[in-house]
This record gives structure tokens, C-alpha cells and sequence, in this order.
């Protein structure tokens, strides 16, 4: 059978994308998993380590504390079964960023099983150590790909929570977004900070395809340690391109873990896939079980913030707010823009959608997405002035901008600068209406061609009105006006 993609053919076949997500979370913990060492970023190299992670005889470990109570909070977010008693095992491979031979971390019996956020199923979550970091330097001593590499043990022993979901993911454009609700929900539980830039966020993907349609799984493989959302999804779309051209000349897929290049878009072999068998997983006998106890549960219970999914249907459906689906998610998904609408809250779901579209639309582009909006010039007071001043007419959406341009810049009192720029709308009693009589009765030829029935002549009506008002009336109503004076 011929097989593949765009050949016109009766027998080609379609295939689906079958893709499981491993993402690896940095906790934002004081120390590392099993010792006292602070955790740091950018420090000198070798400069946080101590004995325990360094894997030196007779050091013994002792489990974060922190961590635990993490790892129960995502369980808890993402509806998996918590376990009342887990364990920690030995996962034996040997590598220069691993000093012990081997890294702790849970094999049969995890924190947490099952589970599922939005349309995407969890497996287990697991709780384990990080290891140390390569830096690859060239011959002139230079970070460069390929000549020797050395060994910053900084990172080795940082706490990680590993999210591991079913293979319910069907395109790479999913999974960035699935990666981007998780990375927020992380983000307002407060046990990450989920920075992918700095590793404290990574994702692996295994990735097979098989006939749409199909039952069967395909042969996966693996992509490891993507750390951007856009990489992420390069890297998936190049892999299941590369899977079904391999299928279409009639090879196999080969188990194995693969590197995705983003500079050059080019997929490499790292190693052959390893099974559980491999790693000769066993106890650490160094160790006590975890036993959760239902204070533990408690704590972390009490520790729960309304997460991003919830918050987004509360807007969505809360009679103080009746946003819409997308406006809602926004609002959600971005913490700090959520906050801001709430710090005051709306008297009507009509004075919540001017605000949210004020913030999402206007203010949020100025201030950037670098500095959180709690943290601007621009106050929610100013934000719930400006929006009863536009639902009220007597400010347009352009005076509306002047002023946030002011506010980012220098902050104040919104009243003050509307005033105080002369951006008060031109409209109210009779004056907007004089104006648009003005602009009708220089524009016959516009006007006539109106009453035709050529809406899209109302242009130059419109420009006589916004440079009269100096672009202080508002669009809708200066329509409104003109087609009520011209009976149409």
C-alpha cells in the first residue's frame, strides 16, 4: 500500500498525530530537594552544593518538606488521586550532570496518580531531582557546541515535579495550548515560577502517528527538554512530518530520543529509547516513605487559589460580569489583568465588558507584558473613570487612549487629565448633533449617495465631524446621528 500525504491517490493514507506530554517543573522551594542548599540562578558555577548533592559517601538525604506540600497543591489542581503513601527509588544511568550514577525520583508509587486538565487526561505526577548542568566550550575557551564539556553542579538537587499525561494530544498547535493553561495554573498556584527561559519549565514530547481513525499506536519517540511554547510546537510538527515520510517510502519509525534544532529545524539522534528495565529503578533505601497525612491535606487545601479555568468560567457566567468566552479566558490566563479588573469591582456586566476591553485592549499594550499592571503608573480607579466617562459618551475611545497614553507615561488622576487635555467628547445635548448637521450640509454629494443606499459614503461626513471636535466625538454615535438627520 501506498502510503503518505498529497499524492492524489485512492490509497493514500491520513495519519494522526498520537502525542504525550512529560513536563518537568522547577518548585520554587528555598533549598534543593534533598539538602540544605539554597537554590539559586546565575550564581557562580559550584558555588550551592554540598556533600548530598554532590553524591559523596555516607551523605545522607532528607526529602524536602516544601516540595511535598507542592506536589500535593498540583495533584489538587489537577483532580489526580493523591497517594496516602508514596516512595522514592533509585533510577540508575550514568552521565557526567549526574554525580551519584543514579537520580532520585518515584517510579511505582508516585504522589500523585490520574487526573486531567481541560480536554487532556494526566497519567501521574511525581516529585524528584534535578540534575547539574553541561556547558559544552570550545578549544579557545569559549561556550561553543562541541569540543569538551564541564559540569556546574548548581542545579543538581533541585526539587522537580514531573506532570506526565496521557497521549490524548493530536496536533502541535494543541499541546502549546494545553502547555500554556498549565504553565498559568502553575504559575497561580504559586509553586513555580514557571520561567521557561531559565529551565525552570521543560517539556518532552513523545510523539507517534498511526492511521486516522485507528485504535493502534503507533512506534514513539521522544523530543526532549523543548523550553519554549513556539519550539515546542516546531519541534512536534517537524517529527510528525519526518514520521510519515519515513512511513510513506514503507520504513519504520525507530524508537529513540531525538533532539529538535530550532535554528535550523533539523531533527537528530540523541540515543536509542530506554524502557523502565533500563534504569534498574529499586527503593532508595536512604529514605522513608511519604505518608500524607490529612493535616498535610489540610494545608494544602487551604493553600488553593481559584485557578485560571475556574476563574475564566466565573467571568464568563458571574452576573456581575457576562464576558465573553474569549475575553474571559484572557482575563484568566493572565493573572495580573484578571487582578486589575478586580481590584474595583463592576457595578454592571455592561461597565465589566468596557473595562475588560479597556485593560486587554489599551492598557495592557502599553504597559507591556515585563511589568505587571498592579505594578504601573496606571491605577484601577483611573481605568474605572475612563470606562464610566466612555459608557456615559463623554469621552470617544480616542480621548479614552490620549489618556491612557498620559497615565502609562506619568500616572495622575484620570479626571484631572481629561480635563486638563481638553478630551472631554464633543457630544451631549445639541452641540455633536450641530456639528453633524454642518458636516451634511457640506458634504451633499456624501449625503445624497447615503440615501441611495451607499452606506460607505459617509466617510468624508464623518472626517468633517472628528476634525470640528478635534477627534473627540465618538464614532458610533456620529453614524447614529448622521443617518437619523438624513431619515435612513
Amino acid at each position: 500500500m501506498d502510503v503518505g500525504r498529497g499524492s492524489g491517490r485512492d490509497d493514500v493514507v491520513e495519519y494522526e498525530p498520537v502525542i504525550g506530554l512529560e513536563i518537568h517543573v522547577q518548585l520554587s522551594t528555598r533549598t534543593k530537594m534533598f539538602c540544605g542548599c539554597e537554590l539559586s540562578f546565575g550564581e557562580p558555577p559550584n558555588t550551592r552544593t554540598c556533600p548530598v548533592c554532590l553524591g559523596l559517601p555516607g551523605a545522607l538525604p532528607v526529602a524536602n518538606a516544601k516540595a511535598i506540600h507542592f506536589g500535593l497543591m498540583i495533584g489538587m489542581a489537577l483532580e489526580s488521586e493523591l497517594a496516602p503513601r508514596s516512595i522514592f527509588h533509585r533510577k540508575n544511568y550514568f552521565y557526567p550532570d549526574l554525580p551519584k550514577g543514579y537520580q532520585i525520583s518515584q517510579y511505582d508509587e508516585p504522589l500523585c496518580r490520574g487526573g486531567r486538565l481541560a480536554d487532556v487526561r494526566v497519567h501521574r505526577v511525581h516529585l524528584e531531582e534535578d540534575a547539574a548542568k553541561l556547558v559544552h566550550v570550545g578549544e579557545s575557551g569559549r561556550i561553543h557546541a562541541s569540543d569538551a564539556s564541564i559540569v556546574d553542579f548548581n542545579r543538581g538537587g533541585t526539587p522537580l515535579a514531573e506532570i506526565v499525561t496521557e497521549p490524548d494530544v493530536r496536533s502541535a498547535e494543541q499541546a502549546g495550548e494545553w502547555l500554556r493553561l498549565l504553565r498559568v495554573t502553575l504559575g497561580r498556584l504559586g509553586v513555580s515560577d514557571v520561567n521557561m527561559e531559565e529551565g525552570s519549565l521543560r517539556c518532552d514530547a513523545n510523539i507517534s502517528v498511526r492511521p486516522a481513525g485507528s485504535d493502534e499506536m503507533g512506534t514513539k519517540t521522544e523530543l526532549k527538554n523543548m523550553n519554549s511554547f513556539r519550539f515546542i510546537e516546531r519541534g512536534i510538527k517537524a517529527e510528525v512530518i519526518r514520521q510519515e515520510k519515513l512511513l510513506a517510502r514503507g520504513e519504520k519509525v525507530v524508537q529513540e530520543t531525538l533532539h529538535f534544532d530550532p535554528s535550523s529545524g533539523r531533527i537528530t539522534t540523541l540515543r536509542s529509547k530506554e524502557e523502565a528495565h533500563d534504569y534498574r529503578y529499586f527503593p532508595e533505601p536512604d529514605l522513608v516513605p511519604i505518608a500524607v497525612s490529612e493535616e498535610m491535606l489540610d494545608t494544602a487545601r487551604a493553600s488553593m487559589p481559584e485557578l485560571p479555568l475556574a476563574r475564566a468560567e466565573r467571568f464568563e457566567h458571574d452576573p456581575s460580569y457576562m464576558l465573553d468566552t474569549e475575553v474571559a479566558k484572557t482575563l484568566a490566563f493572565r493573572t495580573d489583568l484578571g487582578d486589575f479588573l478586580e481590584l474595583r469591582r463592576p457595578e454592571s456586566p455592561d461597565e465589566a465588558r468596557v473595562r475588560a476591553n479597556l485593560i486587554i485592549n489599551e492598557l495592557a499594550p502599553r504597559v507591556g507584558t515585563d511589568v505587571p499592571l498592579a505594578d504601573s503608573m496606571v491605577t484601577p480607579d483611573a481605568v474605572v473613570t475612563i470606562s464610566g466617562a466612555l459608557m456615559r459618551k463623554e469621552i470617544s475611545i480616542g480621548g479614552a487612549r490620549q489618556a491612557f497614553d498620559i497615565l502609562v507615561e506619568e500616572g495622575g488622576d484620570a479626571d484631572a487629565i481629561i480635563e486638563r487635555e481638553g478630551l472631554m467628547s464633543a457630544e451631549g445635548g445639541d452641540e455633536l448633533a450641530a456639528v453633524v448637521e454642518a458636516a451634511i450640509a457640506a458634504n451633499e454629494d456624501a449625503a445624497q449617495k447615503i440615501k441611495a443606499g451607499n452606506p460607505k459614503a459617509i466617510g468624508p461626513i464623518v472626517g468633517y465631524v472628528m476634525r470640528e471636535t478635534q477627534g473627540r466625538a465618538d464614532g458610533g454615535e456620529v453614524t447614529r446621528l448622521v443617518h437619523e438627520q438624513l431619515g435612513v
